[in-house]
This record gives C-alpha cells, sequence and structure tokens, in this order.
C-alpha cells in the first residue's frame, strides 16, 4: 500500500469503524445461517459465534463493513473478536482459528481495497481485531481458590500467535488489541506479536492498543487505574492506545481526557452507545453519541475515533462529519 497510516494520522483525526455484532444482530440469522453447507451437521449449536460467519456468510461481512465504509470509517476492523484457539473452544471449532482470521482479514481485505480504489485519495486501512478472549490471567474463576487460573501466560500467547500468524496471511494493515480488561492478556498478545514477527523476519506491522475502564473506578478489571494501564503497555511502541467498550462516550470522557494528557503515542477511543438499557440494548442516537465526541475532538484529546457495542453506520457518519471540522491531537514533544 502506497499510503502510510501514520501519515494521515499527523493530517487528521482517523475514523475506526462501529459495533459488527450489532449489525449482525439485524440480520436476524438463525442456526442453519451460521452453519451454511459446511457445518450443517456439526455437533454444537454454532449460532452466536459471530466470527464463523466470515466462512459461512462472507457476503453479510462484506456488506457490513461496507456499511462502515460508506459512512466514512478509514479504518475497519475484522470480524475476528473470538477468534483464538481459546475462544474457539467454545464450539468446539479451536481446529478452525487461524482459518478463521485469514477469512475474516480477506472479507475485510475486499471492502477496503474496493474504496480504496474508487477513491484513491482516502485510502481505507484494515485493522486485525485481536480480543480479550473469555479466560484471563489475573484473576481466578474460583471465588474459592484465588491462585487458580485456568489458563496460563504460554497458553495464551500461543493461542494469540496463530490468530497474528491468520491475520497477517489474510493481509491486514495494523494489529489492534482491543477491550483489554486484563493488561496480563494483552501483554501475552503483545509478545506473541512481536515473536511471530522475529521468527519469522519479516516487518512488524504497527500496533493499535484499546483497554476497557469496566466502571466509574477508573479502573480496569485487573485493577489497574489508566495511568497505570499505559505505563504496563507503552514499551510495546504501540501507534496508538486508547478506550473502547464498558462505557457510554459521556461516561468514558475524564478518562480519555486523562489518557490524552499523559501518552506519548496517538490516542484513540470508540466508546459504546451509551449505557445498555434495562433490555441491554443501546439507546444512545447518533447525534447524541457524535455530539460528545465532536467535544473531544475540539479540545484537542483524540487522534483515532469510532463506536463499540450499539454504534452503527449512522453513528460513524455523524462522527465523521463532527470530527472533520478539528485538527488531530498533537504528538508530545520527548526529548531524548
Amino acid at each position: 500500500m502506497n499510503y502510510n497510516i501514520k501519515d494521515l494520522l499527523k493530517e487528521r483525526i482517523l475514523i475506526i469503524d462501529g459495533a459488527m455484532g450489532t449489525m449482525i444482530q439485524r440480520h436476524k440469522l438463525e442456526e442453519a445461517d451460521y452453519r451454511g453447507a459446511r457445518f450443517a451437521n456439526w455437533h454444537k449449536d454454532v449460532k452466536g459465534n459471530n466470527d464463523l460467519l466470515s466462512i459461512t456468510q462472507p457476503d453479510i461481512i462484506i456488506g457490513i463493513h461496507k456499511q462502515y465504509l460508506d459512512a466514512g470509517a478509514d479504518i475497519i476492523e475484522t470480524n475476528t473478536f473470538s477468534s483464538t484457539t481459546i475462544a474457539q473452544a467454545d464450539y468446539d471449532m479451536q481446529e478452525l482459528a487461524y482459518e478463521l482470521n485469514v477469512a475474516s482479514a480477506k472479507c475485510a481485505r475486499i471492502a477496503a481495497d474496493e474504496y480504496t480504489a474508487q477513491n484513491p485519495d482516502k485510502p481505507r486501512f484494515v485493522a486485525g481485531a485481536i480480543g480479550p478472549l473469555n479466560k484471563t490471567l489475573s484473576l481466578s474463576p474460583d471465588v474459592n481458590n484465588p491462585g487458580y487460573r485456568a489458563v496460563t501466560f504460554d497458553e495464551v500467547a500461543i493461542a494469540y500467535e496463530e490468530q497474528i500468524k491468520g491475520l497477517v496471511d489474510g493481509g491486514v494493515d495494523v494489529l489492534l488489541v482491543e477491550t483489554i480488561f486484563d493488561t496480563l492478556n494483552a501483554k501475552a498478545a503483545i509478545y506473541a506479536i512481536k515473536d511471530f514477527f522475529r521468527k519469522n523476519n519479516l516487518p512488524e506491522l504497527p500496533i493499535m492498543i484499546s483497554g476497557t475502564i469496566t466502571d466509574a473506578s477508573g479502573r480496569t478489571l485487573s485493577g489497574q487505574t489508566l495511568e497505570a494501564f499505559y505505563i504496563s503497555l507503552i514499551h510495546a511502541n504501540p501507534l496508538s492506545i486508547g478506550l473502547n467498550c464498558a462505557l457510554g462516550a459521556s461516561e468514558m470522557r475524564p478518562h480519555i481526557e486523562e489518557l490524552s494528557s499523559i501518552a506519548k503515542c496517538y490516542t484513540s477511543a470508540y466508546p459504546n452507545a451509551g449505557l445498555p438499557n434495562a433490555f441491554g440494548e443501546y439507546d444512545e442516537q447518533p447525534h447524541e453519541t457524535a455530539h460528545i465526541i465532536e467535544e473531544w475532538a475540539k479540545e484537542g484529546f483524540v487522534n483515532i475515533v469510532g463506536g463499540c457495542c450499539g454504534t452503527t453506520p449512522d453513528h460513524i457518519k455523524h462522527i465523521a462529519e463532527e470530527v472533520s471540522k478539528f485538527k488531530p491531537r498533537e504528538l508530545p514533544v520527548v526529548l531524548d
């Protein structure tokens, strides 16, 4: 690719896409839709395994990517939030992990390349989404045995490395370690990224890191403050570090402001569409979310913005329009 995402980040605030799950839900897919012909006789229910749709319903996934690109997204995320052997064990589909990542990366690549070809002055990038896993290295799943762990660091790193290989082979531009609630899991992902490129003698792709502040305490689920989270991961020399999920934009604002004041790299933020209602649904309208994020841009807090749970192409369209008026956050001068 002739365009460098680092150069564009100096010029303007970039837009990352919104929720994949929210858009998949709109299709009201049933068990048979998830299975497709290939997995028609699979021995476990697979409805809800959204990542599998990149294999069984690629047109749906490509279509969702295109809706976000139409809305103004510069960066689209692969449909790989749970594409690891560890997460796919819920469906006995561990052996599909590599294939899922390749297929999802190719779906996003097809869409991004089509839009870049249509408008070469607005290149589109694919971020390989690396989710937090459904097992944690810092916390015990057994309240009676706080020292117990359901998984080891090496097991997590091996699972992530297989995912990274699939994403790279599928053609992603950046790797996005996202929705981090346990920093030790993220460290395993970063170790796996560095190890993969080193072992294969390949140039390292840029890394984006995005954590999750889970409540009003301003801490991650594993107990770190935002500053501690940042200090723990900045050694990876990421392209950006930021926050996503758990909070709506209003609740996320003070944390984004704090992060912008300490981060030596670019900052990102993609909040939920408000907080969920009693039915677990999100009611915040696109213009409401965009108005809040517009203020972040005006204050110079952000370099990359978008949406997480509950957000749609309409949310992304409004966000893109509002932040386009403002210059991106400038990186602080770092003295040697």
